[in-house]
């Protein structure tokens, strides 16, 4: 598994509009990981703080795993926003993946803005102690 995404460069007039009108940086954010391997798979951990599981889109192409997600930083109603340095963010990471993974039985959860992964080895490509025969 490789990862091959890069950090989008932010531009100081990158400015949208968001749907109350105001203005707002938006900015593409390369989510922490973590990853690791064991001879059943590969699981992951994305630090995805904000995300709720209908901002988040996971998709396998190609040998390629996508995770794009938007966080929504609600600002409560008897309050005014001063200042912000991100207002919505997204975010965004690809990694490709090995022929050795099943694509087909990648498992996803989300809990308390982390996502984990979980992503098996096909049976053919788990390593397997051969038995060796005397005589």
């Amino acid at each position: 598994m490789s990862d091959t995404t890069e950090l989008s460069k932010r531009e100081p007039s990158a400015v949208t509009r968001s749907e109350s009108g105001s203005s707002a940086r938006r900015m593409t954010i390369t989510p922490a990981v973590d990853i690791y391997e064991d001879t059943l798979g590969v699981t992951l951990w994305a630090d995805l703080p904000g995300v709720t599981k209908e901002k988040l889109d996971v998709r396998v192409h190609d040998g390629n795993l996508a995770i794009e997600a938007e966080a929504v930083v609600p600002t409560p109603a008897n309050l005014r926003l001063q200042h912000a340095e991100i207002r919505e963010p997204r975010f965004a990471r690809t990694f490709t993946l090995s022929p050795d993974f099943d694509t087909s039985k990648i498992e996803a959860s989300l809990k308390d803005g982390v996502l984990k992964l979980t992503i098996p080895r096909r049976d053919e490509a788990r390593p397997r102690r051969i038995e060796v025969r005397t005589g």
